[in-house]
């Protein structure tokens, strides 16, 4: 049952995740104003922001409470205990949307000022206060999942409620007062235009590995096992990944923001650099010690391990590509073409990923020629970043230069 309840989460969180996407339009727009020593419009960017996330908030929970029993009726959830537990679970998790909302948005405030610290912080208390409140509820007061989700609502809201009183009260221009907050025309477009594009690149790239996962269960259980674990490995390198990605983002957006063109150019390959070295670091690490990492979420099956280190030495070795592709979408991004990294995931990515499955998969009916999908399309999506970033940076300097 507890398999079944991770299993909806990770499905129902594409809603969650589309709306969690625009807090990067948040971040771009705080981290430009803020190199420009624009603190009006600081100001009204980071109250714009606030107001977006408790918007989207009550949308994504209001939405999930509602549909929450149909489509799991729908999905095939048996009908008696389970399904009434489950849809008790996810109404449960869904009444803690708007806590994560204002969280993100808050910390993006932060971030686009370059506070990254804060916001890890508050995350790490409250994941600390989560541990804890789940085993109270299971354990001491045997409450089964519907203790773990409340644990998780409460700390999602100790985290907003975090984010919030610190934006209360700093001192600077990104101040939070509550009687202000209001959806401001211009920066609330700005924050969608630049936002629902990575949001939306977000939910096609779970779509696309949700493609992978069925060529991968055709391999039967082992592959499955061997497919999750090996996973859950590549994820403590993504997020390395992810924060140069993050530093990427803010570091070009304040220096266009300030029209620095001699930082510009070193805010994007400095973080490309950095993560491809660590990336690579990293992947051959897990390459050597692929079967005693394996071993930590698989103890009974052999097999299952041997299909994990197919994935690790195919994905997981070239894992720096990653790190490029995540450096170049954030600088992208940074200087407020977020729509053009939309489509070029969608099709050097999650295109090509469905033809590879659809089509090439059947021809050669391997693991390994399943996990060759990934780096053939880092590599594709490398290239049109690439070439986006060029013709981008014409016009960006010209742009500077006549200003």
């Amino acid at each position: 049952m507890v398999l079944l309840f991770v299993f909806l989460i990770e499905h129902f969180s594409l809603l969650i995740n589309l709306f969690a996407g625009t807090t990067l339009g948040a971040s771009v727009l705080i981290s430009r104003r803020y190199g420009a020593r624009d603190a009006q419009g600081v100001h009204k960017a980071s109250h714009t922001s606030l107001m977006v996330g408790i918007i989207f908030g009550i949308i994504a929970m209001v939405v999930g409470l509602i549909l929450s029993k149909p489509l799991l009726v729908l999905m095939g959830t048996p009908d008696g205990i389970i399904l009434n537990g489950a849809t008790l679970y996810l109404r449960i998790i869904f009444l803690g949307v708007p806590a994560t909302m204002i969280y993100n948005f808050g910390a993006s405030v932060m971030r686009g000022i370059g506070d990254t610290k804060r916001p890890f912080y508050i995350l790490l208390v409250t994941g600390l206060v989560n541990v804890c409140l789940n085993l109270l509820f299971v354990i001491g007061f045997h409450m089964g999942v519907t203790g773990v989700a409340m644990a998780t609502i409460i700390a999602n809201y100790l985290s907003a409620a975090a984010v919030v009183y610190y934006l209360m009260n700093s001192d600077g221009d990104y101040r939070i007062d509550i009687k202000k907050l209001k959806l401001y025309k211009e920066e609330t477009f700005e924050i969608l235009k630049i936002g629902l594009p990575a949001g939306l690149q977000g939910t096609v790239f779970a779509l696309s590995n949700t493609v992978i996962q069925s060529g991968v269960n055709s391999f039967g259980q082992a592959a499955i096992a061997g497919n999750a674990a090996s996973g859950n490995i590549d994820a403590f390198i993504y997020q390395a990944m992810n924060a140069f990605y993050q530093a990427t983002i803010t570091c070009v957006s304040q220096n266009f923001g300030a029209k620095r063109q001699d930082r510009l150019k070193k805010s994007i390959y400095t973080p490309v650099i950095c993560a491809s070295i660590i990336g690579a670091i990293l992947g051959l690490l897990v390459v050597v010690f692929a079967r005693p990492l394996l071993g930590i979420y698989i103890t009974d099956s052999e097999s299952a391990i041997d299909f994990g280190q197919i994935r690790i030495l195919i994905s997981t070795l070239p894992y720096f590509l990653v790190g490029v592709m995540e450096g170049l979408c954030g600088a992208i991004r940074g200087l407020g073409h977020s729509n053009i990294t939309f489509f070029n995931s969608v099709i050097g990515a999650c295109g090509l990923r469905v033809v590879w499955v659809s089509f090439v998969l059947p021809l050669y009916r391997t693991p390994a020629m399943l996990y060759l999908c990934w780096p053939i399309s880092w590599v594709v999506v490398i290239m049109l970043h690439t070439i986006t970033l060029m013709l981008i940076w014409k016009k960006t300097m010209k742009k500077m230069m006549e200003a």
